[in-house]
């Protein structure tokens, strides 16, 4: 594996389409507004900014934004785009990489924090993010909530199927994919943490943050226990 983790050239030049549906209106504006209305007149930093799914639109909005992310390799999918080359990268683990300056909004999103595979990760990751948060600043995950089953079949299709694997006593979870790419099935095995609300809540207290408000969507609908994901969102005093 290429030493940028998971997501290395190979991956990163095919990513924007093997996620488009992610990249349409339908699924970015109500995320745009959301971190608009919390960045306000400040900097926004996101963690795992990847190819800019996010950065971008938050960027033509008018909010500086700046990323920090592991994989180059998806950075230079990012720079190479219209206005790409305006959004400032840090290569790094978001866990513990710097950047200058302070910031009013920080986010991860799409379970991207689960790419820390441990609990001392996560939790040097929110104190990471309050470091870097100016008084008042917040800092948004989306998180999916997932199942507890061994084994779950998340996605099937003609070409990629998608199996999750869950060991609920380590929190180990590792997502299979199986991709049909130029008529060979390809895997990749990619492992995460799976972690739950009221341990991030307790993460976020010990970087000095609060819990402000959570939501099952980007549209601010209610946060119940039939919820499949959660959008959280923790102020630094």
């Amino acid at each position: 594996m290429h030493d940028d983790g998971y997501f290395d050239e190979r991956v990163a030049a095919r990513y924007d389409d093997d996620a488009a549906a992610l990249f349409g209106p339908d699924a970015l504006d109500a995320i745009i507004d959301f971190l608009t209305e919390l960045a306000g007149n400040g900097r926004a930093l996101e963690l795992g900014i990847g190819t800019g799914r996010i950065a971008l639109p938050l960027a033509a909005r008018g909010v500086a934004v700046h990323g920090i992310d592991l994989s180059s390799d998806m950075v230079a999918q990012l720079h190479a785009k219209p206005g790409g080359d305006a959004v400032p990268v840090a290569i790094g683990d978001f866990a513990t990489t710097k950047v200058e300056g302070a910031f009013t909004l920080a986010y991860v999103v799409f379970n991207t924090i689960g790419n820390l595979t441990t609990q001392d990760a996560q939790v040097a990751c929110f104190a990471n993010v309050a470091e870097h948060l100016s008084p008042g600043g917040c800092f948004v995950v989306e998180l999916g909530i997932g199942s507890d089953a061994p084994l779950k079949v998340f996605d099937l299709s003609d070409t990629h199927v998608g199996v999750d694997e869950y060991d609920a006593g380590t929190q180990r979870l590792v997502s299979h994919h199986f991709s049909l790419v130029d008529g060979r099935w390809e895997r990749i095995s990619m492992p995460f943490r799976r972690v739950y609300p009221g341990e991030l809540d307790l993460m976020a207290r010990l970087a000095g943050m609060r819990l402000r408000e959570r939501w099952s969507s980007w549209t601010r609908e209610p946060f119940t226990a039939e919820s499949r994901r959660h959008v959280s969102v923790w102020e630094k005093p």
